[in-house]
């Protein structure tokens, strides 16, 4: 399964095109409206527009094996947490070796921003980026397919 937190999500099109081709399920999931899906291994689902209400419906659901999509840091560590393959719309691969180091780069800017240290202007989504996003998402659709074998054949075989 392909969690997608898809409020402002530039991606979207790219993650139908390689989870289409990986046989995956993807499940967008925002706070507003989305377009409608005739492909029946896609589904938009709608949250209130509650504070953080889309994050939270997705780390509540994200398992081991699961790919989530995701710019939002705190949700890419609470989704690292559960054993999902998480990574932003750059192609930035979220793990357990990286994620308390992102959390503290996000927290530290967070910081310089209230202070006004920084105006906090994020570079513009570029194709570099779009290309890295489908190189990272193909590799993690791999792996969470594997992962999906290996456990499959855990249970049959106990």
């Amino acid at each position: 399964m392909i969690y997608v937190d898809a409020d402002a999500c530039p991606v979207k099109p790219e993650i139908l095109k390689v989870a289409e081709r990986h046989g995956m399920d993807v499940t967008f999931v925002a706070n507003s409206g989305l377009r409608p899906s005739r492909d029946p291994r896609v589904t938009n689902v709608i949250v209130s527009a509650g504070f953080d209400a889309a994050d939270d419906w997705i780390a509540e659901r994200s398992t081991e094996g699961d790919v989530v999509i995701t710019a939002d840091v705190p949700l890419a560590g609470r989704c690292v947490a559960s054993g999902a393959l998480v990574t932003g719309p750059t192609g930035r691969v979220f793990d357990k070796t990286n994620i308390g180091m992102a959390t503290a780069m996000r927290d530290l800017g967070q910081h310089l921003r209230e202070t006004g240290e920084s105006k906090g202007y994020n570079a513009a989504f570029s194709p570099r980026d779009r290309s890295a996003f489908l190189e990272t998402l193909d590799r993690l659709c791999r792996r969470a397919k594997i992962l999906s074998e290996h456990s499959t054949a855990q249970r049959s075989n106990p």
